[in-house]
């Protein structure tokens, strides 16, 4: 039976300096997964503040303005994310890819990603005519409805990684 070229790489992954570090030194793995469920909470937070005033919580406030507010916020918290949930996956590498809750987040984490740009690139541009006082269009409510139904469920597939 021939290996698969990808059990090479995780091979290889999993003999890393970090993967070993990850593994061995006692606090580095919980220190790493505390840093990555800092910048997750940061990155939903911000989005699900985002997706609430889309539908119609908070009027007053700007749509452009909040998310010229967020936004930075979602991208400091990506820069915490993915190295630290690179740094884990290292870890546990081959364990991983075989995780159905691992493989769904990471499948689920793309349609979000997906969600987002598409929010940006279509609707968000006419946010000016539906900045403030008024209600957001049904795509944008479209939109903020699967942003919450995909982040609530990425969330669960991170924490069901460990049972299943």
């Amino acid at each position: 039976m021939t290996a698969a070229p990808g059990d090479a790489i995780l091979r290889a992954v999993d003999q890393s300096a970090l993967a070993v570090a990850m593994r061995g030194e006692l606090w580095l793995y919980p220190a790493v997964e505390v840093l990555h469920i800092c910048g997750f909470v940061i990155l939903v937070g911000a989005a699900i503040m985002f997706d609430l005033r889309l539908f119609g919580f908070s009027r007053g406030l700007p749509v452009r303005d909040l998310a010229r507010h967020l936004l930075p916020w979602s991208c400091a918290a990506l820069l915490v994310i993915v190295p630290t949930g690179l740094m884990m996956f290292s870890a546990h590498a081959a364990d991983f890819v075989d995780n159905r809750a691992f493989v769904l987040k990471l499948t689920l984490l793309m349609f979000a990603a997906t969600n987002a740009a598409a929010f940006h690139a279509g609707v968000f541009r006419s946010a000016a005519s539906w900045d403030r006082d008024v209600a957001a269009p049904l795509g944008a409510r479209l939109h903020a409805a699967a942003s919450l139904v995909l982040w609530i469920a990425i969330i669960s597939c991170g924490r069901l990684i460990a049972y299943v």
